[in-house]
């Protein structure tokens, strides 16, 4: 392993493990803090596999699909990301219950996809890993996939128990935004994979967080 390697490593694993949410403060209160090995474990996963398939392996799948579809060129990637979200908040303003009213829906979604893409753009801007098409070095994480992810969580935490069809749908949108961002020779399927674990990460933080944000801002306001 190169050094660059081993310090993209160190550096991915403390941004992310400052998103998970920590088991003693979860218990600080329960009434409040939530906390599912569901919702670490998934992120936590990605995250992982970003890291592991960083340089060799992702190099070579990238050889396979440039070689495979050299031609290959599409921009709904650049639209498909926003899908699940505006679909939630669609729901939401046509009247059909969440977990969430309308107002806390808006008020989630661009939390989430502030803090997502917070942390995103800095490890962009401090790893500077090059994009496979040279393009610049601001490869890794993948922002497109980080924003298809934080929004597909956003649909699955609001609209999922609802139906599983809604969780499938977002993920796998948020999938096709991955998959296409690696067919445009865009991303290294490290940097979808670590994107995807940033922005479920981010959205299941604030989610667990959100009833502990609302009591807070409560009791600031008598």
């Amino acid at each position: 392993m190169t050094r660059h390697f081993l310090r993209t490593q160190l550096f991915c694993l403390l941004i992310f493990s400052s998103l998970l949410p920590s088991s003693s403060l979860a218990q600080a209160d329960t009434t409040l803090w939530v906390v599912r090995p569901a919702d670490v474990i998934a992120p936590a996963s990605l995250a992982i596999a970003g890291l592991l398939t960083q340089g060799k392996i992702s190099r070579h799948l990238q050889e396979n699909v440039v070689s495979r579809y050299p031609h290959f060129h599409s921009n709904i990637d650049d639209y498909l990301p926003y899908a699940p979200g505006v679909i939630s908040l669609g729901l939401a303003a046509s009247g059909v219950k969440g977990k969430h009213s309308l107002g806390d829906q808006v008020i989630l979604a661009l939390l989430s996809n502030v803090i997502a893409q917070g942390v995103t753009q800095s490890l962009k801007r401090v790893i500077r890993y090059p994009r496979p098409n040279c393009e610049d070095y601001h490869s890794f994480p993948s922002g497109h996939s980080t924003t298809a992810f934080t929004n597909a969580t956003i649909l699955h935490e609001e609209y999922g128990q609802r139906s599983v069809l809604y969780s499938i749908g977002g993920y796998g949108t948020a999938t096709a935004v991955g998959t296409l961002r690696v067919l445009n020779n865009k991303h290294w399927l490290a940097d979808v994979l670590m994107g995807a674990g940033v922005g479920i990460g981010a959205t299941k933080v604030l989610y667990i967080s959100y009833p502990w944000l609302q009591k807070t801002v409560r009791k600031m306001k008598h």
